[in-house]
């Protein structure tokens, strides 16, 4: 049995193991079995998703293994990255306050604005359905729940999979409901996170969100980004929005437009310690 150090962080109530690879090596886990052991909210410390540093790459700064609570590997989280930023510079690892950060879904970018707030830029999103991948030709597909449920989504990537819904009724009654079928569909062959909007202004949105490997959470960075991004293509939102989030707000700029959707997206929003411990494994 080995005792190994962790800090608990989140991101808007979007919640986070971290440990040093140090740590890491010292189990004789996968990273798949630890997420699993650690993430369970009844048995051990509890968290939507295990974040692994590694300081050892050539492409980045630095660079993060990330797992998901149930145990599967995640491309992005930015809720995970702003608390991931936030751990590395408190600690040392890294001085700059503007670094690279390798992930499987390319090379990010945070910035330490405050004591607690992280900008990201999240790159650009990719909107090549084969990509994201999504099985249509087009990202906008009229989906029919199988309780009779129509919905139009929207298919936008950040790294990881999103599905974009603009609705008039509870986002939150509507995430609940029909998450989990939609993230298991047949047209996303890596599943979806799955995001349900109201729209207050061209400039405000209500956001709740069923994640892919999570289900219900209070945030998701990457989500939200999606989510603007799908607002400006399809001509109800602004370039710059404040999403609402159960856990809190996110503020989304993305300059881009149908003619020009090469743009990276920035993220802005609060990276908060939980708590630090140790547990035996």
């Amino acid at each position: 049995m080995e005792r190994i150090k962790f800090a608990k962080m989140n991101g808007l109530g979007n919640d986070f193991i971290i440990i040093d690879y140090e740590d890491f090596e010292k189990i004789k886990l996968t990273p798949s079995e630890l997420a699993l052991k650690l993430c369970n909210r009844n048995f051990s410390i509890g968290a939507d998703g295990l974040i692994i540093i590694n300081s050892e790459t050539k492409n980045a700064d630095v660079s993060w293994i990330f797992y998901n609570s149930d145990g599967s590997v995640a491309e992005m989280c930015g809720n995970g990255m702003r608390c991931f930023a936030r751990y590395v510079h408190d600690k040392g690892i890294i001085t700059k306050d503007e670094f690279s950060v390798e992930t499987l879904s390319g090379i990010k970018i945070p910035k330490i604005i405050s004591e607690n707030e992280v900008r990201v830029n999240m790159g650009m999103p990719i909107l090549e359905t084969n990509k994201i991948p999504f099985e249509n030709d087009t990202n906008d597909y009229e989906y029919v729940t199988r309780d009779g449920k129509e919905f139009d989504l929207y298919a936008v990537s950040m790294g990881n999979p999103h599905v974009i819904i603009f609705v008039e009724e509870n986002s939150k009654e509507c995430a609940l409901k029909y998450g989990f079928e939609i993230e298991n569909d047949k047209l996303f062959k890596e599943k979806t996170n799955v995001e349900f909007v109201e729209v207050l202004s061209r400039k405000e949105v209500v956001l709740n969100v069923w994640e892919r490997g999570c289900g219900i959470t209070l945030a998701c960075g990457t989500g939200a980004c999606a989510t603007v991004v799908a607002g400006v293509l399809k001509g109800i939102l602004d370039n710059d929005v404040i999403v609402h989030l159960p856990g809190g707000d996110l503020n989304i700029t993305w300059s881009g437009s149908l003619d020009n959707t090469k743009q990276n997206v920035f993220m802005t929003g609060k990276a908060d310690y939980s708590f630090y411990g140790e547990i035996d494994i």
